[in-house]
């Protein structure tokens, strides 16, 4: 089995591969040719009662060739930081994390690869809102606005990059260093005008695409500010009342299937929570007040994926529509597309270190 950390995988993934092999993923899901669930959290009280354990897994395969299942350990909280509601995590300590892929040859059922999800998750999250923007954003858009100035700010550039012709980016974050140096660092790596702005307010103004990429607790994209002919993603945070009454139309990537013979247990919620509540009353609150994950936004102007590709609906029919898009509960079926890329590339390479893996086999059947 082959193990590989963040950097082996940042040396063979790209932008290109990673947004190919989710469409691809997706087309699969679509034929029933691939199967995925909601991702699935389980949180525990700590005794810090302003903290919370969570394991969180999403899991997926293909007859394509692979399964895989992504793995999160991680302490939770919220905290607020130079007038920003956040929710932080942690692993061990601030400032490391625990994320792994476990990925599975199916025709054996062969343990092929552990890797750091790291880079992989920033790439695949940066990528769906490519995707999103390819298929519903309009053809002449041509600048961002973007919300946060971290890992997934930078994706989102990469991946808009390939469905539009990008010529300018309005960046805001709360820390002015940050959105100083995001500014520079994109102006130099992609030769686009970026500009840090002092305001979250400056950010929509001539923007055709507006991205939400924070930690947030609290809405994030601001309806009213929203200009006519605007695509919106969001990642972390979410869209207020307001962005919600002016979406025209929506599109969301896809839906999981519902287990086999069960159609009442399909769900469209982003994720699904299992917690531990030894005392109800005791006034501690689980991640997002203990709500339900959202699920389909603006589910009565939604066109999937599937329908966009088929003919069965459209998607933006004028320029002054307002889009949105949106993943969907689809997390699982990202992991074993990008990573099983990730694995071949690798493997090509001489990346990795490998380990035996008779070491995770038993003669002792389950």
């Amino acid at each position: 089995m082959l193990l590989l950390n963040n950097t082996d995988v940042a040396s063979v993934l790209t932008m290109e591969v990673t947004m190919g092999a989710l469409e691809q993923a997706y087309r699969e899901l679509t034929e029933k040719r691939a199967v995925c669930r909601p991702r699935i959290d389980i949180q525990i009280p700590t005794n810090d009662p302003a903290k919370i354990y969570q394991w969180g897994t999403m899991e997926g395969g293909s007859m394509s060739g692979y399964f895989a299942i992504r793995m999160k350990s991680d302490v939770i909280y919220e905290q607020e930081y130079e007038g920003a509601r956040t929710q932080e995590k942690y692993c061990v300590e601030p400032g490391r994390f625990c994320g792994l892929i476990l990925l599975i040859n199916i025709q054996n059922a062969e343990p092929l690869a552990l890797m750091n999800d790291g880079y992989l998750q920033h790439m695949r999250v940066g990528a769906d809102s490519g995707i999103g923007a390819k298929y519903i954003a309009r053809e002449d858009a041509e600048v961002v606005g973007m919300l946060g100035s971290g890992g997934m700010a930078r994706t989102h550039i990469e991946s808009f990059r390939l469905a539009r012709s990008i010529k300018r980016i309005q960046v805001y974050s709360p820390t002015k260093a940050h959105r100083e140096e995001y500014a520079k660092e994109m102006g130099e790596r992609f030769g686009i005008e970026t500009i840090p702005v002092d305001t979250p307010r400056e950010v929509y103004k001539g923007a055709h695409i507006v991205a939400g990429c924070t930690d947030s607790a609290v809405p994030i994209i601001i309806g009213k500010w929203l200009e006519e002919g605007s695509h919106v993603t969001c990642i972390g945070g979410k869209p207020d009342q307001d962005t919600l009454q002016r979406i025209d139309v929506s599109l969301r990537l896809g839906n999981a299937p519902a287990p086999w013979g069960l159609p009442e247990m399909g769900l469209s919620d982003e994720y699904v929570t299992y917690a531990a509540t030894p005392d109800e009353n005791a006034g501690l609150q689980m991640k997002r007040a203990g709500k339900r994950a959202h699920g389909a936004i603006a589910e009565d102007r939604c066109v999937l994926l599937e329908e966009l590709l088929t003919g069965k609906k459209k998607g933006r029919t004028s320029d002054q529509q307002v889009s949105y898009s949106e993943r969907g509960n689809i997390q699982g079926a990202q992991f074993f597309a990008v990573a099983g890329k990730v694995y071949e590339l690798a493997k090509a390479k001489g990346l990795g270190r490998e380990i035996p893996t008779e070491w995770l086999l038993q003669d002792i059947r389950d």
